[in-house]
């Protein structure tokens, strides 16, 4: 890549102009980051070096633990307070780790500039975008709206967004629209240097797609460069020039893109490129990295990935590995690759041929779940003199079977989680019916009800929100099965049933918050599963999970379902997963239903336009192409 020097731009008039150069060059030597009582620290992330060049994109990689960010807020220096960073960070000659606060505030947006996962949490309630902005282009305070007033237009204008957006507040907004809202305010002092942690991790798959081409393109007009930290390999491999693969703690590959999906020379690399699951076949069985990411300081004498590594031999326990040179642009902290590059080649190549088809769907039987010409609207309350109804589901039909996963897709807004809280009595539908083996659920009675919370559960997408961070695990399963009854002692239930969704029975005496997220996931499907019930409700219940624990839940759902012959409504934004859990696939636009069919069929075959376009934002995908003007 031609490398441009650049140290910031101003946006003035309808051009963006540069200011005076710099080397534009990020270079990070033996980052430490240590929290922990004084004099008992613990090392969190340990010797971390890479380097960015001047308009270059790089993609940090790995599960949930690994130090992807802190890594990014160490860069801007803004680590969490107790945590301390040593080694070198520096950025066009200027060094980050050790410099006050007061003179770190001055680089901050102007140099470096950090956007980060939820745009809603970061965004203040209370102000409007256009207050953001103000607040964002302020220098030591220096700054008031009617002055801004002229740029808030040009830099909403940047991000697609139009200049009335400016007099809204966060929750008037869609969640691609919040994000691009971050993005302007992370954008808005002009850094040449953004650091964007999972931006697009909780969108849709064209909002995704959307804000991904949208960074590429100021990314490239700006001259900017780009450290984008994401769990998906897909749009690492498709958005980055180089990516870093990092394992509790540690850098333990770093190679060009499509070098590393090509051959990966880690077998942890090897390990996060076959739990993706594939959007273009179903498998039978999903590949999942057995165990968790250990502790930074648990593995500082040994390779980091010796416990869950198949390949592990003594000297990889003996000694802790360097990052040792593959070729002039690869590394890696494998010792033994030399020796297992071959089966790691085997093993990557066969992905390809593992697969075959979903199970038959059984025909005749009755349904669990009939939605009928299903309407709903909701009416805004008055806020700003304004009183507006938004149609959420126009006519709606669709059925789920006796044992059978159905899809729910669409972007946001198009009406799934309406139709869950129909399917699950927490709304009542303005029209038509909603029917559970059988029975008319709308008529709203306490006994319906009751009866409805035995027949349907529902597993949301964050288990942490869902779970009573008061209450232990067993606490929780004990709740649940109290619910379903007829049972003497629910306590005694309670180890089979962790057993169920594959954790120890000593789980029982732990709480929500010393859990992984994919724990806690499978935590809240046990509690669904406690009553059981004919249908399960999904509601995107992998999004917030890294790839391998995304294949451990998604893997763990397949075997329940088999097992208890339980049915289930997918709902998503990945068409992977629905690929994976479906058999059949009903697509939802503004409302309505556009496309419906055999998920094979749907897939490879898109009939409807919005269902191409929903196909083409896979990212992969011959028609996804971030970099596109």
């Amino acid at each position: 890549m031609t490398r441009v020097s650049i140290a910031a731009t101003t946006i003035t008039g309808t051009t963006i102009q540069t200011a005076e150069p710099d080397d534009g060059r990020l270079s990070v030597q033996r980052l430490t980051i240590t929290g922990g009582p004084q004099g008992h620290p613990r090392v969190l992330v340990r010797d971390v070096s890479f380097h960015v060049e001047s308009g270059q994109t790089l993609g940090i990689v790995g599960e949930s633990g690994s130090g992807k960010s802190l890594t990014a807020r160490a860069l801007a220096g803004l680590l969490p307070k107790g945590l301390h960073a040593s080694g070198s960070v520096s950025y066009g000659g200027l060094e980050i780790i050790g410099r006050r606060e007061r003179d770190l505030r001055s680089t901050r947006g102007t140099r470096i500039s950090l956007l980060l996962q939820d745009p809603f949490t970061i965004l203040n309630p209370l102000l409007t975008v256009g207050a953001h902005l103000v607040e964002s282009m302020r220098v030591d305070g220096h700054r008031s709206r009617s002055d801004a007033g002229a740029d808030i237009g040009r830099r909403l204008g940047e991000v697609g967004l139009k200049a009335d957006v400016a007099e809204r507040y966060p929750f008037q907004l869609s969640g691609g629209m919040r994000q691009r809202v971050a993005l302007a305010c992370a954008l808005a002092r002009d850094p040449s240097l953004l650091i964007a942690d999972e931006p697009t991790t909780a969108l849709d798959v064209t909002t995704q797609a959307e804000v991904l081409r949208l960074l590429a393109k100021i990314q490239r007009d700006r001259g900017m460069s780009l450290i984008l930290i994401t769990h998906d390999l897909r749009v690492a491999f498709e958005v980055c020039d180089r990516i870093q693969v990092m394992y509790a703690g540690s850098v333990v590959e770093q190679a060009p893109a499509q070098q590393l999906a090509a051959l990966p020379a880690h077998p942890y690399s090897l390990g996060l490129l076959l739990t993706e699951p594939p959007v273009d076949r179903y498998v039978e069985k999903l590949a999942a990295i057995p165990g968790a990411v250990p502790r930074a300081e648990q593995v500082g004498d040994q390779c980091g990935f010796a416990d869950r590594c198949e390949w592990k031999q003594s000297p990889c326990v003996a000694g802790r590995p360097p990052l040792a040179t593959i070729n002039a642009s690869h590394r890696s902290a494998c010792l033994r690759i030399d020796h297992i590059r071959g089966e790691l080649t085997e093993r990557l190549s066969g992905r390809n041929t593992t697969s075959t088809s979903p199970r038959p769907i059984t025909e005749g039987s009755a349904p669990i779940a009939v939605v009928t010409d299903v309407r709903k609207s909701f009416r805004s309350s008055r806020l700003f003199g304004r009183n507006r109804e938004a149609v959420a589901l126009d006519g709606v039909n669709f059925t789920v079977g006796q044992g059978e996963s159905v899809g729910l897709v669409g972007e946001t807004g198009s009406g799934k989680t309406t139709i869950a809280r129909l399917i699950t009595g927490l709304t009542r539908p303005d029209s038509g019916t909603v029917e559970i083996n059988d029975v008319d659920q709308s008529d709203g009675s306490r006994r319906r009800t009751r009866q409805l919370h035995r027949l349907v559960q529902m597993v949301f997408q964050d288990p942490y929100a869902s779970l009573n961070p008061a209450l232990t695990v067993g606490a929780t399963l004990r709740e649940a099965l109290a619910v379903r009854g007829k049972i003497d002692d629910p306590s005694e239930r309670v180890p089979a049933l962790l057993a169920e969704v594959g954790l120890p029975a000593s789980y029982a005496g732990i709480r929500p918050v010393a859990l992984s997220g994919g724990e806690r996931q499978r935590i809240a499907i046990a509690r669904a599963i406690a009553v059981q019930p004919r249908l399960l409700i999904c509601d995107e219940p992998v999004a917030a999970l890294d790839v391998s624990a995304q294949a451990h839940v998604l893997e763990l759902l397949r075997t329940i379902r088999r097992h208890a012959g339980i049915s289930m409504l997918f709902i998503t934004h990945d068409l992977a997963v629905v690929r994976q859990m479906t058999e059949r696939v009903v697509v939802l636009h503004r409302g309505r239903i556009v496309e419906a069919g055999l998920t094979a069929e749907v897939l490879d075959d898109p009939q409807h336009e919005y269902t191409r376009r929903l196909v083409a934002a896979i990212p992969g995908s011959e028609a996804w192409n971030p970099r596109a003007e």
